[in-house]
């Protein structure tokens, strides 16, 4: 396999508005890894679900080490941007977003294979085994070419919201599609969520003949859009969203009564009052997961990739793995909803709230679906296919 050059990745595909946008983001926190009073600062950049509310005070407590969050974004062009020309290779020491992305990262050099001797949590955690082993499509969210490179802080199985005040029950993602729904649905701007969702659906009803909706062919990947496009200019969308706070503002004022989402954003609108559900398409659900990177940072000292790698296992741990499941509606580790039950930490309704999402989720997966492709084959095909489909 070649491996890009950084004058290629930045050629091909990464200069533009989002180098300036990285610049920006990272302003504040070039040289910002300090020496905290009693150990290391880590900064992670996390795209906002793997922020256990602010609260790593479990982890200064057992490490003495702090962690400093900065928000990044989770489009596959816009992480490598920031890490390859908007500095954050100098200001991260982990970047924790949607995995499968171990390809261009790997390839530039600007994450290192992870040393898994080094997380006494990794063995703990079964569903390693059970859902991303070497062999698997699940692997390719933390692998390339045989090695480990991201450490899976989150599982999940995605569909989409809908009002059922308004539509009634919904269980396919035909709904993105129906007349009766036409300008009260919202897609996500990202080709491998709606534009993956819609492959499913059309391989599964008929519509077109798709070998793999994870990883199309010019052909196939067309026809999917062309299909988007048809609908998108019968009025059928009234808006791609881009930010968690868009997405969660159209579900709150029922300005769509169908929205391609993530299940953070449903739990967030009903507890703003609005009364949305997650549905179980019979088409199957876009699978995923969560991987934290450890940034090639070739200055960083051995210490502070030890405090790195105490702050990964930590994400594979018992508490953090339980809070993001509260938080979040996500699977996160084994060890979470025992720890859950077991700890005066959480209530019973939250304990009963986190095994009812650790056993839903599980229960996705075994359903299946399609696992998302975050670089396919035709990637740069994949880009302007979709700017094709969102300028139409």
């Amino acid at each position: 396999m070649t491996k890009y050059s950084m004058h290629d990745i930045d050629r091909r595909r990464f200069l533009g508005a989002g180098v300036a946008a990285g610049s920006a983001l990272l302003a504040g926190s070039l040289g910002s890894r300090v020496l905290a009073q009693d150990g290391a600062t880590v900064t992670i950049a996390d795209i906002g679900v793997g922020d256990p509310g602010g609260d790593w005070s479990r982890f200064t407590e057992a490490t003495g080490n702090q962690v400093k969050l900065v928000a990044i974004g989770n489009s596959p062009s816009a992480v490598v941007n920031q890490l390859l020309a908007g500095g954050g290779r100098k200001a991260f020491d982990l970047v924790n977003i949607v995995g499968g992305m171990q390809r261009p990262l790997a390839e530039a050099d600007l994450i290192q294979e992870i040393d898994t001797s080094r997380l006494k949590n990794w063995e703990k955690d079964t569903y390693i085994a059970e859902y991303l082993a070497p062999g698997t499509k699940g692997f390719n969210f933390i692998g390339y070419e045989g090695k480990t490179y991201g450490v899976p802080t989150i599982l999940q199985a995605d569909s989409f919201a809908y009002m059922p005040d308004v539509t009634g029950e919904l269980d396919s993602y035909g709904a993105y599609f129906d007349p009766k729904f036409r300008g009260y649905v919202a897609l996500e701007d990202n080709y491998t969520t709606a534009g993956q969702k819609t492959a499913l659906y059309m391989k599964k009803s008929g519509l077109a003949e798709i070998s793999d909706p994870a990883d199309m062919t010019p052909k196939e990947l067309a026809t999917v859009i062309d299909f988007l496009i048809e609908k998108k200019k019968e009025g059928q969308f009234r808006v791609i969203w881009s930010s968690f706070e868009q997405a969660v503002k159209l579900l709150v004022n029922k300005e769509v009564h169908v929205l391609d989402c993530w299940e953070p954003m449903v739990i967030a609108a009903n507890q703003q009052g609005a009364n949305v559900k997650y549905a179980s398409p019979k088409e199957g659900f876009l699978l995923w997961a969560m991987a934290a990177y450890l940034v090639n940072n070739p200055d960083r000292s051995e210490a502070q990739t030890d405090a790195a790698y105490e702050l990964l296992d930590f994400m594979l741990g018992p508490w953090y793995g339980a809070t993001i499941t509260q938080m979040r509606g996500y699977i996160t580790n084994p060890q979470a909803a025992p720890f859950a039950r077991q700890s005066d930490l959480f209530t019973a309704d939250e304990a009963d709230h986190i095994e009812e999402v650790d056993n839903r989720v599980k229960e996705k997966f075994s359903y299946g679906g399609t696992w998302q492709n975050r670089w396919p084959t035709e990637v740069d095909l994949y880009e302007e296919e979709w700017q094709r489909f969102k300028a139409a």
